[in-house]
């Protein structure tokens, strides 16, 4: 009864902002009045009910999409040191029964994104972790610790920093106040260099909420795999993947663009590059990964290019995907700032460079500093795709410079974050 309740609510909420949406100042009415039930919910059922617990961790990665990323990192760190043996794990996904293997390890928890489980938790837990935004009506007690852990460095801009925004669910001004919310919350945010640091302080307009300082910059821990992995793991995940022996692995891995969005359906994807070409100029040595970012809600079908392309879409730790790739090739995507560690070739393919550039998000520095090939068309993307293949791959002075600045750590951190994270 209470099921078939809740639902009938959710239909007609939704329903009420759908009417509402007839015009701008209607639909924001509506949207801000949904927001303050959400928020006045969440405190009496949740905020207001439970104590908080000093030996309860929440995870979540990517809001409920994946296990990885630097929360998984974390975890794994925890599972490995003795003195956090006591504290109860929990992680939030949007298909559990996916992740129920997590509950073999000690005081591990598996809890469904968004349910009661997930509020609950939010208010008792101590530790918050998470690399994305978590939903605006949770609200933080002045015990908890929320660490926001972030999902790469920032070429394009963002938050702040963003002129326009070009997205279909928000506006700037929208975008923004998401930003503010979130980041009041923050107690730490953690950083892999001064850049970033930089850059994410005015993207999170950190410095108007006097939380400038609340930086961890020791590296980012997500990368704690890129340094430690075994070649037995490397050929583990090439197995499970079915990518065929003998072939070199490119890695590609594209961004979302925010003017690409169906109603109904989300942020779409629309292929910039002609695969049957590339099959036929490259399949006898190469084999495709194709990675799109997780926010694209539309499906790709390969199965014509007979294990030319693998759709590694849906593979939760992209870490796994750079270890085992020869080559990354991507245009605005973080993903390049963390192949760096791993001193591989890397091309950028950007065919749409000017359109991005000036109507999009524009970018935070000059591609001069990128540490490979840019590529605007199709043919010298082949080219550049031979010659990294072919030739011996020698780090340039541009390479160098960039992991100087943008990864100036290099090695495994997520003991040391813990260190400084819990008390």
């Amino acid at each position: 009864m209470k099921r078939q309740i809740k639902k009938i609510l959710k239909f007609l909420k939704k329903w009420f902002i759908k009417i509402c949406s007839v015009t701008p100042v209607t639909k924001k009415m509506a949207l801000s009045l949904s927001a303050w039930w959400s928020k006045k919910r969440y405190e009496s059922r949740f905020y207001k009910k439970f104590q908080v617990d000093d030996k309860i961790i929440m995870f979540e990665s990517f809001m409920g999409r994946q296990m990885s990323c630097s929360p998984k990192a974390l975890y794994l760190a925890m599972l490995d040191d003795p003195k956090y043996k006591d504290y109860v794990k929990v992680w939030a996904f949007k298909h559990p029964e996916d992740y129920e293997y997590l509950t073999k390890n000690p005081n591990t928890v598996v809890i469904k994104f968004k349910s009661w489980q997930y509020y609950r938790y939010h208010a008792s837990a101590k530790y918050w972790i998470t690399n994305s935004r978590i939903p605006n009506e949770i609200q933080i007690k002045p015990e908890q610790v929320y660490v926001q852990c972030w999902h790469g460095t920032p070429l394009k801009r963002l938050g702040y920093d963003i002129k326009h925004y070009t997205g279909s669910k928000s506006s700037t001004e929208d975008l923004r106040k998401n930003y503010t919310i979130d980041a009041m919350r923050y107690t730490y945010m953690l950083s892999p260099s001064d850049f970033y640091t930089e850059k994410i302080t005015s993207a999170f307009n950190l410095k108007a909420l006097n939380k400038e300082n609340i930086f961890i910059q020791k590296g980012y821990p997500r990368n704690d795999f890129l340094y430690a992995y075994k070649e037995e793991e490397a050929c583990e995940i090439k197995k499970k993947l079915n990518v065929p022996e003998g072939k070199k692995i490119i890695l590609y891995a594209p961004t979302w663009r925010e003017n690409q969005h169906e109603a109904g359906v989300g942020y779409t994807y629309s292929l910039g590059v002609d695969f049957d070409r590339l099959q036929r100029e490259l399949s006898d040595d190469y084999v495709i990964l194709f990675r799109a970012h997780y926010f694209i809600s539309n499906a790709f079908d390969f199965a014509k290019y007979n294990g030319f392309i693998i759709n590694a879409s849906d593979y939760d730790d992209i870490n796994h995907l750079y270890v085992i790739s020869d080559i990354l090739i991507t245009d605005y995507s973080s993903v390049f700032f963390d192949y760096a560690n791993l001193n591989r070739p890397i091309i950028f393919y950007m065919y749409d460079f000017e359109e991005y550039k000036n109507q999009m998000r524009d970018f935070y520095f000059g591609i001069e500093e990128l540490p490979g090939p840019i590529v605007k068309e199709e043919d010298g993307l082949i080219e550049a795709i031979k010659k990294a293949g072919e030739e011996e791959f020698v780090l340039d002075e541009t390479y160098v410079k960039f992991n100087d600045k943008f990864n100036p750590y290099r090695k495994p951190c997520s003991a040391e974050v813990l260190e400084d994270i819990i008390s």
